[in-house]
């Protein structure tokens, strides 16, 4: 499980196909690295990753067809700024809100106008997350947990804080650029037990 809160900014220092699969190397640039251990999961870009091995300055992780298909790192360049955050620990304070790591969608920036201090961001989502994402609720875009300020039928609204902008890797995202979307872990189990039907 991770928070939302983005640890360090890094880069895509290589990316190696592997009979169909993509080996990945990780520079973690300004993220806190001590005491990494083989197999801890860490947040790319909202995506929960599975370290295989790792030195001082870097960490290798493998990517699955799938994931490749169902999020960014299918596309994601050498050299790209990624957001990186650790697992946290059970005695972690969380500061945004519980994020799985299971990205449920690609979405898209649509727009960025400045609003007071604040950067204020509109993303279009697929169809089926929309639903899920509510004005005042919390998402996860691209690992980062934001607060929702407007939500439609065809995309949401965020502010982004000075400190956010310089702090993740949204500092290097563009108009177009696509994002990973993480729907809140509450919204998902509502619905479930709503399907089901309340039981006693």
């Amino acid at each position: 499980m991770f928070t939302g809160i983005i640890e360090g900014v890094g880069r895509l220092a290589a990316r190696e196909p592997l009979g169909g699969d993509v080996r990945f190397t990780f520079s973690v640039g300004t993220l806190p690295f001590d005491r990494v251990q083989l197999g801890e999961s860490i947040a790319v870009n909202g995506v929960c990753l599975t370290v295989i091995d790792f030195d001082g300055s870097s960490f290798k992780a493998d990517a699955s067809t799938e994931t490749l298909a169902l999020t960014t790192l299918g596309v994601l360049t050498e050299g790209a700024v990624i957001n990186l955050e650790r697992a946290m620990r059970p005695t972690d304070r969380l500061g945004g809100h519980l994020v799985s790591g299971h990205v449920d969608g690609l979405g898209q920036v649509l727009s960025i106008h400045e609003d007071a201090r604040a950067l204020r961001w509109r993303f279009a989502a697929p169809k089926a997350l929309l639903k899920y994402i509510a004005k005042k609720g919390s998402i996860c875009v691209d690992g980062v947990s934001l607060t929702v300020n407007e939500a439609d039928d065809e995309g949401f609204e965020v502010a982004l804080i000075p400190h956010t902008v310089a702090n993740t890797a949204f500092s290097a995202t563009t108009v177009g650029s696509a994002v990973n979307l993480e729907i809140d872990l509450v919204a998902r189990y509502v619905e479930r037990l709503l399907g089901q039907g309340a039981t006693s």
